[in-house]
């Protein structure tokens, strides 16, 4: 039975999935486009200004990641968010106002920062 304050190791490995899609800027931009709706890879490579293998290898990413789902039409494949609540998700975190210091996170120098 689930408690509200149990930690699971499930809930865990879905966090940090979900943070490794999102600490890559073209797998967010991904994201951010496909909460409005479903999108084709190529006009989401064009939206974004990325090529077409570039998008595909993010979007087998974010696939693994459980985030995305293909779905086959015909000759041509959509893809669309796994679960309406990641585009809930995302929302909440775009309304977030983050006081950041500029000197932390800046690369992966600061291991301890972030």
């Amino acid at each position: 039975m689930y408690h509200p304050h149990m930690e699971t190791l499930i809930h865990r490995e879905a966090l940090a999935r979900f943070g490794y899609a999102l600490s890559d800027g073209t797998r967010s931009q991904i994201l951010l486009r496909l909460r409005s709706g479903p999108g084709y890879p190529s006009d989401l490579a064009e939206q974004i200004g990325v090529s077409r293998q570039i998008l595909s290898n993010h979007l087998a990413c974010l696939r693994g990641c459980g985030l995305v789902v293909a779905v086959p039409e015909g000759r041509r494949t959509r893809y669309e968010l796994a679960d309406q609540r990641i585009g809930r998700a995302l929302d909440d975190l775009m309304g977030l106002v983050l006081a950041v210091d500029p000197a932390c996170c800046s690369d992966a120098q600061d291991e301890g920062c972030c």
